[in-house]
């Protein structure tokens, strides 16, 4: 059987005895064996306990008991986040076996409980930063849409597992745009939440002071599902927010008339180094919102090209933190591409750490004057659609400019959406920003776009057969 595109679609099915979870996690798997050589998205596929959980959840549906819209779900787990029954490597040699054994993240607990059928660990950047180095023991992720491309980073096996068809949703984490990049050059949604929203307790860390966890799957409508079951305060995380969470489908539909929507021109819309379909597709986004009753308002956040690399900077100082040790001793453990950025961490100063975070308090007081006079941003998410993986240059991505880092910085929550596609066929993307905390807010105007569009139901067609 084929899946159906959404938790939403498949839950109502679920619950209509159309199909049982069995049947679902079953088809899931098999489009994850059949096409996981071609994209490299998962490093471990967990079919035993993915089929066990598949029928306890028809169990449960059978004696009447609803655990929410993920229950029965085909699901899977970035592998930074620790899993009790799977082993976690954050795809590095590096990581001690023994991290994470025996137990499960905040997160994977959340998820778990809500009778997803968790079909496995999936392929991410190591330790969340840098590219795919084919020297290692890990899969190479690929874009779906053409297997030549990057499928963007670090959550890159979530969001090709995605597109594929291959879960139904799944968890990514979001540092400088983690979550939104793979989402963006994938052709689905994927949700960066308040820093702190989502508690971080056995996610192995990128940036301490930066780091999120969030949800990925087609539409807002199932970002929203997934983020009722994994938001929340969790005393194991220093950093988790008790602030209470919201059941963020209460309005999902409330559609966005009267609305302000921020549009901020500068860097955002008037880089030279944005693609213009890319601009387009956003552009066509603020055109449709205003269509649909939002009141559309030009907005200025000064200084977001230093925001972007005081971002930057901050992450890669305190991946470097993390990993020093280990560095001075085990360099050639780690890929290429991780190793020579988180050794630019050693380059810089306590100075420029104190300067960076200090530029965050100032542009972090800028960016809640912008959002006291509007309810949301729209910006592009990304500088141009997916480029070729062979041209990939992590040097040249930190001199170009980025649309989600600036967010990563003040903690803001990002919604990113598909918004066309470019004319050589790849996806395109829009962001929707909002206020500390105002996730629901968000997820209802990516709502609101999707009831009127189809972009995120688009699904490519992988070619079968290409190692990856």
């Amino acid at each position: 059987m084929t899946l159906p595109q959404t938790i939403q679609a498949a839950a109502a099915a679920l619950r209509s005895g159309e199909v049982t979870s069995v049947e679902l996690t079953e088809a899931a798997l098999a489009t994850t064996h059949e096409l996981n050589d071609t994209v490299g998205a998962f490093i471990v596929v967990t079919d035993e306990i993915a089929l066990a959980a598949a029928k306890q959840a028809d169990a449960d549906f059978a004696a009447g008991v609803d655990k929410g819209p993920l229950q029965g779900i085909p699901f899977a787990i970035k592998d930074i986040l620790a899993t009790k029954d799977a082993p976690t490597t954050a795809n590095s040699l590096v990581l001690d076996p023994k991290w994470g054994e025996g137990y499960d993240s905040v997160t994977t607990e959340r998820v778990r409980a809500t009778g997803a059928a968790l079909t496995g660990k999936l392929v991410c950047s190591e330790f969340a930063l840098g590219m795919p180095d084919d020297e290692k023991p890990f899969p190479i992720p690929k874009n779906p849409w053409a297997l030549d491309r990057t499928p963007g980073g670090s959550s890159s096996g979530t969001g090709i597992a995605v597109a594929a068809g291959m879960v139904l949703g799944g968890i990514g984490t979001d540092t400088g745009g983690s979550v939104r990049f793979p989402a963006a050059y994938c052709g689905h949604t994927g949700l960066k939440v308040t820093y702190g929203r989502v508690p971080k307790w056995g996610c192995a860390p990128l940036g301490y002071s930066l780091d999120s966890i969030g949800p990925m799957a087609r539409s807002a409508w199932d970002c929203a599902a997934i983020l009722n079951v994994i938001a929340g305060y969790d005393s194991r995380d220093m950093t988790a927010a008790d602030e209470p969470a919201e059941d963020y489908l209460a309005n999902i539909e409330g559609g966005v008339r009267g609305l302000k929507v921020g549009v901020p021109t500068e860097y955002f819309f008037d880089h030279e180094l944005l693609h213009p379909e890319q601009k387009a597709s956003s552009e066509a986004v603020i055109a449709q919102l205003k269509e649909l009753g939002a009141e559309i308002v030009e907005v200025n956040l000064p200084k977001s090209s230093i925001a972007k690399e005081a971002n930057t900077m901050i992450m890669i100082t305190e991946a470097f933190s993390y990993h020093r040790m280990d560095m001075a001793s085990r360099w050639t453990d780690y890929g290429r591409g991780v190793r020579n950025m988180i050794a630019r961490g050693a380059l810089y100063s306590a100075a420029d750490y104190v300067q960076a975070q200090r530029f965050r308090s100032w542009y972090a007081k800028e960016a809640a004057k912008v959002m006291a006079a509007v309810d949301v941003l729209i910006t592009p998410t990304i500088v141009e659609p997916a480029g070729l993986t062979a041209d990939m240059d992590m040097t040249k991505r930190m001199l170009q400019p980025s649309y989600c880092g600036p967010f990563n910085l003040t903690g803001y929550p990002g919604l990113a959406i598909p918004s066309g596609f470019s004319s050589g066929g790849l996806p395109l993307s829009t962001q929707i920003v909002g206020a500390p905390f105002a996730e629901a807010l968000v997820l209802r105007v990516g709502h609101a776009y999707q009831q009127v569009t189809d972009f995120h139901l688009q699904a490519p067609e992988v070619a079968v057969g290409s190692p990856a």
